[in-house]
Protein backbone atom coordinates (compact mmCIF):
# COMPACT_ATOMS: atom_id res chain seq x y z
CA UNK A 1 0.00 0.00 0.00
CA UNK A 2 1.28 3.32 -0.72
CA UNK A 3 1.54 6.30 2.05
CA UNK A 4 -1.69 7.81 1.74
CA UNK A 5 -3.58 4.39 2.46
CA UNK A 6 -1.26 4.06 5.45
CA UNK A 7 -2.20 7.38 7.01
CA UNK A 8 -5.71 6.60 6.00
CA UNK A 9 -5.71 3.24 7.66
CA UNK A 10 -4.16 4.61 10.96
CA UNK A 11 -5.11 8.05 11.20
CA UNK A 12 -1.34 8.97 11.34
CA UNK A 13 -0.11 11.84 8.33
CA UNK A 14 2.14 11.34 6.15
CA UNK A 15 5.05 13.92 7.39
CA UNK A 16 4.90 11.39 10.67
CA UNK A 17 5.22 8.39 9.03
CA UNK A 18 7.95 9.58 7.21
CA UNK A 19 9.58 10.52 10.12
CA UNK A 20 9.17 7.09 11.37
CA UNK A 21 11.08 5.62 8.74
CA UNK A 22 13.89 8.22 9.40
CA UNK A 23 13.87 7.19 12.69
CA UNK A 24 13.91 3.31 11.48
CA UNK A 25 10.97 2.71 12.87
CA UNK A 26 9.01 1.50 9.45
CA UNK A 27 11.34 -0.03 6.44
CA UNK A 28 8.68 -0.01 3.43
CA UNK A 29 10.02 -0.98 0.00
CA UNK A 30 9.96 0.92 -2.91
CA UNK A 31 8.67 0.50 -6.19
CA UNK A 32 10.43 1.04 -9.69
CA UNK A 33 9.15 4.73 -9.45
CA UNK A 34 10.67 5.26 -6.26
CA UNK A 35 7.15 5.31 -4.20
CA UNK A 36 7.07 3.80 -0.92
CA UNK A 37 5.67 0.50 -0.70
CA UNK A 38 3.99 -0.36 3.11
CA UNK A 39 3.22 -4.20 3.80
CA UNK A 40 -0.31 -5.26 5.71
CA UNK A 41 1.31 -5.27 8.74
CA UNK A 42 2.77 -1.83 8.52
CA UNK A 43 -0.57 -1.03 9.68
CA UNK A 44 -0.06 -2.88 13.12
CA UNK A 45 3.79 -1.57 13.43
CA UNK A 46 2.45 1.68 13.07
CA UNK A 47 -0.48 1.13 15.63
CA UNK A 48 2.17 -0.23 17.90
CA UNK A 49 4.53 2.77 17.41
CA UNK A 50 2.02 5.20 18.17
CA UNK A 51 1.09 3.30 21.74
CA UNK A 52 4.59 2.97 22.87
CA UNK A 53 5.13 7.55 21.71
CA UNK A 54 1.94 7.73 23.67
CA UNK A 55 2.88 5.71 26.76
CA UNK A 56 6.16 8.16 26.70
CA UNK A 57 9.00 5.98 24.98
CA UNK A 58 11.05 7.59 22.96
CA UNK A 59 11.69 6.51 19.21
CA UNK A 60 15.51 5.10 20.25
CA UNK A 61 13.62 3.04 22.74
CA UNK A 62 11.17 2.08 20.39
CA UNK A 63 13.54 1.05 18.12
CA UNK A 64 15.15 -1.06 20.20
CA UNK A 65 12.71 -3.33 21.26
CA UNK A 66 10.29 -3.45 18.01
CA UNK A 67 12.29 -5.97 16.45
CA UNK A 68 10.77 -8.13 19.66
CA UNK A 69 6.97 -7.17 19.58
CA UNK A 70 4.07 -9.87 18.97
CA UNK A 71 1.35 -7.98 19.21
CA UNK A 72 0.13 -4.45 21.16
CA UNK A 73 0.43 -6.34 24.62
CA UNK A 74 3.75 -8.68 24.61
CA UNK A 75 7.24 -7.90 24.02
CA UNK A 76 9.56 -11.15 22.87
CA UNK A 77 12.85 -9.72 24.06
CA UNK A 78 15.18 -13.06 24.36
CA UNK A 79 17.65 -12.67 27.14
CA UNK A 80 20.58 -12.72 25.14
CA UNK A 81 19.37 -9.79 23.20
CA UNK A 82 19.05 -7.53 26.23
CA UNK A 83 21.92 -5.04 27.01
CA UNK A 84 23.24 -3.21 29.81
CA UNK A 85 22.28 0.13 27.68
CA UNK A 86 18.49 -1.22 26.48
CA UNK A 87 17.72 -2.59 30.17
CA UNK A 88 19.08 1.03 31.67
CA UNK A 89 16.68 2.55 29.09
CA UNK A 90 13.87 0.40 30.01
CA UNK A 91 14.47 0.80 33.72
CA UNK A 92 14.77 4.72 33.06
CA UNK A 93 11.36 4.56 31.16
CA UNK A 94 9.83 2.45 34.10
CA UNK A 95 11.08 4.95 37.01
CA UNK A 96 9.78 7.80 34.93
CA UNK A 97 6.54 6.02 34.56
CA UNK A 98 6.15 5.63 38.73
CA UNK A 99 7.38 9.05 39.25
CA UNK A 100 4.34 10.00 37.05
CA UNK A 101 2.14 8.06 38.68
CA UNK A 102 3.13 8.79 42.46
CA UNK A 103 2.89 12.44 41.62
CA UNK A 104 -0.95 12.07 39.65
CA UNK A 105 -1.91 10.15 43.47
CA UNK A 106 -0.64 13.05 45.66
CA UNK A 107 -2.43 15.47 43.11
CA UNK A 108 -5.86 13.16 43.66
CA UNK A 109 -5.38 12.93 47.42
CA UNK A 110 -5.08 16.74 46.94
CA UNK A 111 -7.85 17.77 45.56
CA UNK A 112 -10.38 14.86 47.23
CA UNK A 113 -9.09 16.38 50.87
CA UNK A 114 -9.59 19.67 49.22
CA UNK A 115 -13.57 18.89 48.47
CA UNK A 116 -14.02 16.90 51.45
CA UNK A 117 -12.86 19.93 53.48
CA UNK A 118 -14.89 22.36 51.42
CA UNK A 119 -18.10 20.01 50.69
CA UNK A 120 -21.08 20.84 53.19
CA UNK A 121 -21.62 17.84 55.61
CA UNK A 122 -25.08 16.42 55.15
CA UNK A 123 -27.88 17.67 57.12
CA UNK A 124 -28.05 15.00 60.31
CA UNK A 125 -31.70 15.60 59.89
CA UNK A 126 -32.06 14.45 55.95
CA UNK A 127 -29.90 11.63 56.67
CA UNK A 128 -31.89 9.85 59.69
CA UNK A 129 -34.80 10.10 57.25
Amino acid sequence: MKIGELSRRTGVPTRLLRYYEEQDLLDPDRTDNGYRDYAESSVQDVQQIRGLLDSGLTTEMIRTILPYLSGPDEILLPAEHLTPRTAALLQGHIDRIQARIDCLARNRDRLSAYLAAVRPEPDAEMVDR
